[in-house]
């Protein structure tokens, strides 16, 4: 983690990867007691905000992507969503669709913002600081008024992906966690600003996380996709201490989640992928994975601490006895990338900050997975 703070220049912003890291000091932080480490995860928000809150350099659009004045949007730097941080400027209005050009292309993510509205509320629970939560609860209002769409029920959308300006979908069709990313953010950020003290009156998310919950009853959560099942587990790990922390998460939702891990991981582990060469495999998409495994532990000691918080405390344990032997898959991959002769591939090389980071959090899963709580009981930092 500091080989990226050092490496990384203040212009060289990534939204994802930053949010990992940003949890990664903190959690550093909580695990050594070092200031420097929290000043790390102080600097590298500012520096996120700054650059992807703003237009790109090459964009003939300048300041906040939020439109607000320069003092306004230094107060409230998420109020226009935050841009990815790809290499290309987005794909211009009547410019033809190109699958594989996409990839690469600049816009708004709304997987990478709940990233990054996690990422604010653990600076929140790490610091006492309100003003990190009050900056997610307002980019949780943006991205769900921007990225949602269509009647409200069971057949509410969402876009993938979006413009800069949030004015239009560059990606109209739906990711398959989205609206459960929205429902856990939202419920952890309003759980979040019961909590703080002092905070900030800011959006209420209590419709935001009712509509996402509509979009998710009828929903599948079941994925082969690695990286999508590190995320499933992520959410499920949440919700299990939300639901100790007394948040209103549903009745069932997380023996779903459990459900949905337990039919992913056995198909992926049916594919054979962990068996190819380095050079044919993305680490990052793998270490979602390992992170997603490191959190089993973590919610079977939510369970188990204070079952009749749970309403499926018996069905959820039998699911997590289920799940255990794929623990396993999460060492595996965690010994593979360890490997200097497998960091020297040109996969790893092209992806190297996302990887190092992801990998620096399947190390140390503390900053990113467990909510913190405790914090709030403590002098601010």
């Amino acid at each position: 983690m500091l080989g990226f703070a050092e490496r990384t220049r203040p212009q060289q912003r990534y939204l994802w990867t930053d949010a990992f890291a940003v949890c990664n000091f903190l959690g550093l932080a909580r695990a050594t007691g070092e200031k420097r480490y929290t000043d790390l995860a102080l600097q590298l928000v500012d520096q996120v905000h700054h650059v992807l809150g703003r237009y790109r350099a090459d964009d003939p659009r300048s300041g906040w992507i939020s439109g607000l004045g320069e003092q306004e949007g230094e107060s409230h730097p998420t109020c226009g969503g935050l841009r990815i941080g790809k290499k290309l400027p987005e794909r211009r209005p009547g410019e033809p669709f190109d699958e594989r050009l996409e990839w690469d292309r600049d816009g708004q993510y709304f997987h990478y913002l709940t990233k990054w509205m996690h990422a604010l509320d653990q600076v929140s629970r790490s610091t006492r600081a309100p003003r990190f939560n009050l900056w997610a609860r307002e980019l949780a209002e943006v991205a769900h008024a921007s990225f949602t769409y269509g009647p409200r029920g069971h057949g509410r959308r969402m876009a993938w992906k979006m413009s800069t300006d949030l004015s239009r979908p560059l990606v109209p069709s739906m990711g398959e966690h989205d609206p459960l990313d929205g429902f856990v953010t939202c419920v952890q950020l309003e759980a979040t600003a019961a909590l703080l003290p002092d905070a900030p009156a800011g959006p209420a998310l209590k419709e935001c996380a009712a509509d996402f919950a509509t979009m998710t009853e009828a929903r599948d959560f079941e994925t082969a996709d690695p990286l999508g099942l590190g995320g499933l587990l992520m959410d499920a790990c949440r919700v299990a201490q939300l639901a100790r922390q007394r948040a209103s998460v549903g009745r069932n939702l997380l023996e779903r989640l459990l459900e949905g891990a337990l039919d992913g991981l056995s198909r992926y582990s049916q594919q054979g992928d962990l068996e190819q060469p380095a050079e044919r495999r993305l680490a990052f998409r793998e270490l979602g994975l390992a992170i997603g495994l490191s959190a089993l532990e973590i919610i079977e000691g939510e369970v188990r601490a204070q079952p009749l918080r749970f309403a499926g405390a018996a069905a959820a344990l039998a699911r997590l006895g289920a799940l255990a032997p794929y623990a396993a898959l999460g060492g595996v991959i965690e010994s593979f990338w360890l490997e200097p002769e497998h960091r020297r591939t040109r996969t790893w090389a092209d992806h190297r900050d996302i990887n190092e980071v992801m990998l620096a959090t399947r190390l140390a899963p503390e900053g990113c997975l467990v909510l913190a709580s405790t914090r709030l009981d403590r002098p601010p930092a």
